[in-house]
């Protein structure tokens, strides 16, 4: 009886080879970008103790209430959890390896994370982030920095249609303040709140104001506004941010109702949305946490980041534009000697940095060149027992309207860049 066979969990995707290079394209260019503006790779371990999410994130967020996947160390009984965010971890290294001891850091990370939601296009249950920290900077021209340097991305990724959104949530103070205002008044509206409202009021009644709920946008819109209720630092530093986006010629809008849903954040937030995207629409979010060091037991130190969803950015990719590479050559071969002569062929053409797949199997030339064709090689290096014996290879343009030529192997390379050119 034929065994079962075993699939991967709901929401985590595999990444198959006609999708791989979009990943790498996408990669490549946020190292490019990130490096170009001096921050510095750093990489975590994919688990990390609870306790971490849970002091910096927030006991009362959906992340640590219901969205971790945790589990207990059989060895040593300690609670650990499959990281669900890059932030907390970066700055529990930074205080670990005392990173800013020197100095504040520019730093980036990318790699998968993990949050039991439900599945839906654009948002998994593992899905992967490339995230930017600046940590130890305090002027508000790091945000403005941050900005800038995901615009660049975008440009270099030719993505379009980009929405920047801001906001300012204050300090702790001005939030705790504001806090009681914003119970009071949903508490006067208790029978219009949904089932997560409800259990959100007296536990983290900001995030009521992020409700996408059809039902609830009326009664969120009348609600208190936080940006009503700052001072007058908070706002100095609100103006300043929008003043270094002015200057670098950035468009964008004040959202009073983005919060973001983890607690470390305070003073400016933001998210870049796409309106191709539907309703999982942030393809980058972020702002300033000055907090979260004292939250894990540091010094006071500021710190200012975003994360960038990938599989949300990658739906926004032109196909042409990230299409897989073809291959510059499929060598094709029919004969012993002509296997071997084939071989060294190819490896000859590799070293001189082309691409090359070497035919593997039986089959005559005209199935061979079929696959060379449906490989979208731009030639086909051919190789029989005349060739073998003349130490020449056949080269043959699959892509233009170009008569074949018999070549030394020596000369195979130039004929095929001179026929590029």
């Amino acid at each position: 009886m034929r065994a079962e066979r075993i699939q991967a969990i709901r929401g985590m995707n595999d990444v198959l080879p006609g999708q791989a290079h979009r990943w790498q394209a996408f990669e490549d260019a946020v190292r490019a970008v990130f490096e170009q503006y001096g921050y510095r790779q750093i990489r975590t371990p994919i688990v990390e103790r609870t306790e971490l999410f849970v002091r910096g994130v927030g006991e009362a967020t959906d992340i640590v209430e219901k969205e971790m996947y945790s589990f207990v160390d059989a060895m040593n009984g300690d609670r650990l959890s499959l990281r669900p965010e890059g932030t907390a971890p970066t700055v529990r290294a930074a205080l670990e390896h005392n990173l800013l001891h020197h100095g504040p850091q520019r730093l980036w990370y990318g790699g998968p994370l993990f949050r039991h939601e439900r599945p839906q296009k654009g948002r998994y249950r593992q899905y992967h982030t490339f995230g930017a920290e600046a940590l130890g900077f305090a002027d508000p021209d790091i945000d403005v920095e941050m900005l800038v340097m995901a615009r660049r991305l975008w440009r270099r990724l030719r993505i379009e249609g980009v929405e920047l959104q801001l906001n300012t949530i204050g300090s702790a103070l001005e939030r705790r303040a504001f806090r009681e205002r914003l119970v009071d008044y949903f508490e006067r509206h208790a029978d219009r709140l949904d089932e997560d409202a409800r259990r959100r009021l007296h536990l983290n009644p900001l995030r009521i104001l992020d409700s996408k709920h059809p039902a609830m946008q009326e009664l969120i819109e009348a609600a208190p506004r936080l940006i009503d209720s700052v001072g007058a630092a908070t706002r100095a530093n609100f103006d300043a941010v929008q003043a270094g986006l002015q200057q670098a010629g950035i468009r964008y809008s004040l959202n009073p109702r983005l919060v973001r849903g983890l607690d470390y954040y305070n003073l400016t937030v933001f998210e870049w949305v796409a309106g191709a995207l539907g309703a999982q629409n942030a393809i980058c979010s972020g702002g300033r946490y000055d907090g979260l060091f004292e939250q894990l037991g540091g010094k006071p130190t500021p710190g200012c980041g975003f994360g960038i969803g990938v599989e949300r950015t990658l739906l926004l990719l032109d196909d042409a534009a990230h299409a897989a590479p073809a291959p510059d050559a499929y060598v094709v071969r029919q004969g012993e000697s002509a296997a071997r002569h084939a071989a060294r062929a190819a490896e000859a053409l590799r070293d001189a940095g082309l691409a090359v797949v070497a035919h593997s199997g039986g089959g005559g030339f005209g199935a061979q060149l079929k696959r060379a064709d449906a490989s979208g090689a731009r030639y086909a290096v051919i190789v029989g027992e005349e060739e073998a014996a003349s130490n020449t290879v056949t080269v043959k343009p699959l892509r233009e309207r170009v008569e074949q030529v018999r070549v030394e192997l020596d000369a195979a390379i130039r004929v095929i860049r001179r026929m590029e050119r």
